[in-house]
């Protein structure tokens, strides 16, 4: 190879290199960045394996890519949601409203004992740190409510 053939090369892959990584922030997608910039794969992986700032953009370029389709994809369903779409509407509501979220019941039969003054104690203080302190329940707390059951 010729000198003057050299720094053609190293000009037209670093050209390759910047059309990947542009083509990686519109859609992270590595086989459709490749298609699109009529780069093999398997040079882009090469590329990555040789060269560690290459790789380190193409991450940064395919988190950018990320985030932009998150975008366009919640932008699209928000408008299937104001076009009536029941299913995107009931797909916002589990993904982004806990009353709507998928729920599990546990259900089964189980005995209790009555705890001695120690665990009391230790149970109350530990309430005591939460929202389930005696202060916000009233007069009894969930332990003595559920003794007395």
């Amino acid at each position: 190879m010729s000198a003057k053939t050299l720094p053609a090369n190293q000009a037209r892959i670093k050209k390759q290199k910047e059309l990947m990584l542009e083509q990686l922030k519109k859609n992270p997608i590595v086989q459709v960045a490749c298609e699109k910039t009529q780069v093999p794969r398997a040079t882009h992986y090469r590329w990555c394996k040789e060269d560690k700032e290459y790789a380190q953009r193409v991450e940064l370029a395919v988190i950018e890519g990320i985030a932009l389709c998150n975008d366009y994809t919640e932008s699209t369903l928000l408008s299937a949601i104001q076009s009536g779409d029941i299913g995107a509407a009931k797909f916002w509501l589990r993904s982004n409203h806990p009353r709507y979220r998928n729920k599990i019941e546990v259900t089964g039969n189980f005995t209790t004992t009555e705890l001695t003054p120690e665990q009391q104690a230790l149970i109350e203080k530990a309430l005591s740190f939460t929202r389930f302190s005696q202060d916000n329940l009233g007069e009894q707390s969930p332990l003595e409510s559920s003794n007395n059951k």
